[in-house]
């Protein structure tokens, strides 16, 4: 994988990190971190799931019941914010709206970030595989989105698109956005093997016009565009 990020932008926390959002629940990592995670899993499907399999790692998968990660990921998959009174309901809110769930736990998991959650999520014919680390604070890192690597924190606009692995193809993107004023803040490229499908994953610090959104998706090299704008998670 590569990874671009101007020095300027590397990860500080801040004094708002340190004190965490404004939620429901007695942890900022196991319950807002958990929401988040599951509101942006939700954008990369792109719309709320019929059923999930989810899947708690090393901590989560220790305490995931008792610090109501369980509620918060649902409540997440819901759409509901951090600070909804709805999290402590959930499982019901759930059920009413028809959205099956399976939680699953694998409790040593070495290469795994402590605070780690995999969910498959389905909504009809489309299905779609998100790794999210919630790392304190209520931020978040989406690690994987179907098996390719990702890291965005979804804070920012963010471009997801998945095309064949063709030359020039990254400067040709790129220079869709500038064209568009879209400044760059991270991109990372993953790829399965050489000439294989690409995923290109990056975060702008504005939005994208949807008149480029539909330019990128005609271009018969890439095979799927995902976008998720700047929204507060």
């Amino acid at each position: 994988m590569n990874v671009i990020k101007p020095d300027a932008l590397v990860e500080k926390s801040g004094i708002f990190d340190m004190i965490g959002p404004v939620m429901i629940g007695p942890s900022s990592s196991h319950t807002a971190g958990v929401v988040r995670i599951a509101r942006a899993a939700i954008r990369v499907l792109g719309d709320q799931p019929d059923q999930a399999i989810i899947t708690f790692y090393n901590s989560f998968a220790k305490t995931y019941e008792g610090h109501g990660s369980d509620r918060a990921i649902i409540a997440g998959l819901l759409d509901f914010k951090t600070d909804d009174d709805k999290i402590r309901t959930a499982f019901d809110h759930a059920n009413e709206q028809g959205l099956e769930y399976t939680f699953k736990s694998v409790g040593n998991a070495s290469t795994l970030h402590p605070n780690t959650i995999k969910m498959k999520l389905t909504k009809g014919e489309r299905s779609v595989e998100v790794v999210g680390e919630s790392k304190g604070g209520g931020v978040i890192n989406i690690a994987e989105v179907d098996g390719f690597n990702a890291d965005f924190s979804a804070a920012l606009h963010t471009l997801i698109i998945k095309a064949h692995d063709t030359k020039g193809s990254i400067a040709n993107i790129a220079n869709i956005l500038s064209n568009d004023d879209c400044n760059i803040a991270t991109m990372s490229v993953s790829r399965k093997g050489k000439n294989d499908i690409a995923c290109l994953v990056i975060e702008m610090d504005s939005g994208l016009k949807p008149v480029s959104l539909n330019y990128l998706k005609n271009l018969y090299w890439i095979t799927e565009v995902i976008y998720i704008p700047d929204i507060d998670l």
